[in-house]
């Protein structure tokens, strides 16, 4: 009897769509269209789309975004260096405007990384993990950027100057200034430039002002001593700011700003073509220099690798048979309690991995190990061994990356047999996409259970709770 653990499938973009497609059904209709495309992995089709969004709502940020991810997908299908250009120029352009988005930021690192310029990834890496510190999927790329530039060393392109990480984030010295301006130590003006700093660095964005002046005798009260939570910490920087946005839309404080909308458009032209000359410069030198390049997502160079020696990781004959051919596990009563053993069969992983899962299958032995069972109104317990026989072997345990079925991250038989635990799949953002390592653990203690016998439970902390939704080791849309 073969049980199987399904997945609620969620698809992990849907919430990026734009607040401006609410009010434009044709474009919303067509980012469904789009994306029904990227969901079934025809990136030209689902770029054509959303370069026809681009040209009704110019630079908006979720359609630049998956458009990015299909660009990157793409250019693994087809090995072409300039769709990775491409897809790092969407990037940059949502960085141009928003300098915290992480998903941005991140696949910028990924985009540098596929042209093997891997400090340059690996800034991009270290601001988004600023910003997401738990992210499982940025600390594995990060991870990545580190061992490579140990294990390759090269020299980095030159980057002209006008191509930086701009500041995303509120400085010290603007704190400090709000706190000593709180407490009257520093004048009106002094505190004004602060607040000048913000605006002209995208930091505050307001409509743009008439040049003014500030009287200190008009300020309320709250807003000085907001100044001063503020630096203590004791509110958000969005609190401190809307007291700023309060006395700029009431006319206390007009900020003179130096620069016009029409600077500051020109100043962002300038900056992409800088960009892209930089990313022209990579992939010369990448061309000239025949730089060696490890791909920092290494999900498609797996599924490819495991493709070609299918039958070495494949079960699916013996899975589909009965169990009954495979020999009864032995037991003994020791001290009146029942102990089981198993002798097991584990594959090696698929070559090309980087997560290495058969350490972590040693936990999931030690979780059941660690467990008791009644049989026969008796206490049980169960013991693993391992054998390199598969004609010996109770349980053949292997890591698979072939089709399980619609949702099914697993499966195995009951009591003795077959153990297949997936490794990934192509429901993240249209590619096959590995998963973490806690999620294979998980799946694989999962199964393990139903091959000592155990079946589905209805507690939803329970490990052998029939469903499980995987996180991702590499999607950036994880």
């Amino acid at each position: 009897m073969i049980k199987a653990l399904f997945l609620l499938l969620v698809i992990g973009f849907v919430s990026f769509t734009p607040q401006v497609f609410a009010q434009e059904s044709e474009t919303q209709e067509l980012f469904q269209e789009a994306n029904e495309h990227f969901i079934n992995g025809e990136y030209k089709e689902a770029i054509q789309i959303y370069d026809n969004i681009l040209e009704i709502v110019p630079n908006n940020f979720s359609t630049l975004k998956m458009k990015g991810v299909a660009l990157s997908n793409l250019a693994q299908d087809e090995n072409l260096i300039n769709y990775h250009t491409d897809s790092l120029e969407q990037f940059y352009t949502i960085i141009q405007y928003n300098q915290n988005d992480v998903l941005a930021l991140t696949g910028l690192g990924i985009g540098f990384g596929y042209l093997g310029e891997y400090h340059e990834s690996k800034q991009y890496f270290e601001k988004a993990l600023e910003l997401e510190p738990d992210s499982v999927v940025i600390k594995n790329y990060l991870e990545f950027a580190d061992k490579v530039i140990q294990k390759y060393p090269y020299t980095p392109t030159e980057k002209p100057i006008p191509v930086i990480i701009k500041p995303a984030v509120i400085p010290d010295w603007i704190k400090n200034n709000a706190g000593w301006w709180s407490d009257g130590l520093i004048s009106d003006d002094e505190f004004v430039s602060g607040i000048q700093f913000l605006i002209e660095n995208g930091i505050m964005e307001v409509d743009p002002p008439a040049s003014s002046s500030l009287s200190s005798d008009s300020i309320p009260d709250w807003v000085k001593n907001n100044a001063g939570w503020w630096s203590d910490d004791l509110i958000s920087d969005d609190e401190f700011i809307s007291g700023i946005y309060f006395m700029i839309q009431n006319g206390i404080i007009v900020i003179h700003v130096e620069k016009t909308i029409q600077d500051i458009e020109n100043d962002i032209e300038q900056d992409f073509s800088q960009f892209e000359k930089y990313l022209r410069d990579v992939s010369k030198n990448v061309a000239d220099e025949k730089r060696y390049i490890e791909y920092p997502n290494p999900s498609f160079d797996v599924i490819k690798k495991f493709l070609r020696d299918y039958v070495k990781w494949n079960f699916s004959e013996e899975a589909a048979s009965a169990a009954g051919s495979f020999p009864n596990p032995t037991y003994e009563i020791v001290n009146g309690t029942y102990v089981i053993h198993y002798k097991i069969f584990v594959n090696e992983q698929p070559s090309g991995l980087p997560l290495d899962h058969v350490s972590t299958f040693n936990n999931s032995l030690k979780f059941w190990q660690q467990e008791e069972f009644s049989v026969n109104e008796q206490l049980a317990v169960v013991e693993f061994s391992y054998t390199n026989l598969k004609s010996e072997a109770n349980v053949w345990v292997t890591w698979v990356i072939r089709d399980l079925g619609e949702g099914v991250l697993g499966h195995a038989h009951l009591g003795k047999g077959v153990v297949e635990v997936a490794l990934g799949d192509y429901e993240c953002d249209g590619s096959f996409q590995l998963y973490d390592v806690e999620s294979v653990e998980k799946i694989m203690t999962h199964e393990l259970g139903h091959s000592v016998g155990l079946q589905h439970s209805s507690d939803s902390s329970n490990i052998m709770y029939s469903t499980l939704k995987p996180k991702y080791a590499y999607c950036l849309f994880s």
